[in-house]
């Protein structure tokens, strides 16, 4: 019995030591040979395996776009030796998750980041710059609003990934009937002619509730409009308390009770979609999922003629106030967490997921739904900024890229 226990102990050595012997030896092909070294062990390298990275985004506005992403975890996975686990979370929920992985000291290893949320985590965040620099150099560089965003104190803490743009989606044929040729201009003109159709019935309808995009998008851009801003250029001075501000404030009050359907004070970025899809409202502020949703379901969305209704939307920006017109984009990133036991191996993932052939289809799914390739970002397009930033040109490229560098205003 006791030769037995021994034999057995003997296997169990052995077996650990071929363990430890593989472990080391594939840990070696990885350091002495890199990517090269571990494809000639035919191994993924020993401190990978077994490793779970847990990345969290928000449920695309355009369904195809998660289809695909998911799609492509498990080569991720094949890719880093690791398993790639992607969750997709309503997008309003996505702070809440992310002040409570803060707070525990655990949870996903990535997040997606919107706006300026890189410096409200600052301390809680791994610094990526390296992974930026890389990925601005091959791309070409980022939009204007990355930087002022997602770089804190000169160091990068969330990699730029996409923008989505947003546009007043409108029925043209609605618009027709209230004597409009086109959409208005000004907001004096939005006034209006909204006024007419909500009195018949057909509203401008606006997402006002707390929520993370069309609501802000509205409100800062018409607050500019007027002249106002939260700050000075140097964005230390605060100025809110001026002039343009407080005719902002009383535009919008009268805008919104005469042309508009005032449940939207309790609306989220999904129920003007809603809305407009069924035929409840003339306008409103999105981005292109209304009108790609409603195209790619034609058989379901119509309008109350029992014709497809996509073919009856069309976009235009938001008006101009009495200082001008402005559009601010959802700019969206990814950060990795402090609490990440795989900060390195998180930071390959990213720059992964920015392979071209990678976000190249990515892109083709969400039908250029967020950020487009350079090529097509042209002299037409309306570069996202906050007032009065001075524009900027760069050359184009026809690469498509997952951080569009500023297309020229």
């Amino acid at each position: 019995m006791a030769d037995l226990d021994q034999s057995e102990e003997s296997t169990s050595t052995t077996a650990v030591g071929r363990r430890a012997f593989l472990k080391t030896a594939g840990t070696a092909a990885a350091v002495a040979g890199g990517i090269e070294g571990i494809l000639a062990a035919r191994r993924a390298p020993a401190f990978a395996q077994g490793t779970k990275l847990h990345w969290v985004r928000w449920v695309d506005f355009v369904p195809e776009s998660d289809v695909e992403l998911k799609r492509q975890m498990p080569e991720a996975s094949k890719a880093l030796g690791a398993e790639v686990v992607l969750e997709t979370i309503n997008a309003n929920d996505l702070q809440p998750r992310i002040t409570a992985a803060i707070q525990s000291g655990s949870g996903a290893d990535i997040f997606m980041f919107q706006y300026n949320w890189a410096h409200l985590y600052q301390n809680a965040v791994v610094d990526v710059s390296d992974v930026a620099a890389d990925l601005g150099k091959a791309e070409g560089g980022f939009y204007d609003i990355y930087p002022p965003s997602m770089q804190v104190n000169g160091k990068w803490l969330a990699v730029p990934h996409s923008i989505v743009g947003n546009a007043v989606a409108y029925r043209k044929s609605w618009l027709k009937e209230a004597g409009a040729t086109q959409y208005p201009k000004t907001w004096d003109e939005a006034r209006k002619l909204f006024t007419a159709l909500k009195k018949k019935g057909k509203p401008y309808g606006q997402t006002l509730g707390h929520t993370f995009g069309d609501a802000p998008v509205f409100t800062y851009t018409m607050l500019w409009a007027f002249g106002g801003a939260e700050t000075d250029q140097s964005g230390k001075k605060v100025v809110l308390n001026s002039k343009g501000a407080v005719e902002a404030v009383k535009f919008m009050q009268a805008f919104w009770k005469e042309a508009c359907d005032e449940g939207g004070l309790a609306w989220d970025d999904t129920n003007n979609n809603r809305a407009f899809h069924a035929g409840e409202i003339s306008a409103t502020l999105n981005g292109a999922s209304i009108y790609l949703v409603a195209k790619r379901q034609k058989d379901k969305i119509k309008d109350d003629k029992g014709e497809p209704m996509w073919t009856d939307i069309d976009h235009a920006p938001l008006p101009a106030g009495p200082a001008g017109a402005y559009l601010l984009f959802l700019n969206h990133g990814h950060a990795v967490m402090k609490h990440s036991k795989n900060p390195k191996l998180a930071k390959d993932l990213i720059r992964w997921l920015h392979k071209k052939e990678k976000c190249g289809a990515g892109w083709t799914s969400r039908s250029r739904c967020s950020a487009p390739p350079p090529a097509a970002a042209g002299s037409s397009a309306t570069r996202a900024r906050r007032p009065p930033s001075p524009p900027r040109s760069s050359p184009s490229t026809s690469s498509p890229t997952c951080t569009p560098r500023p297309p020229r205003a």
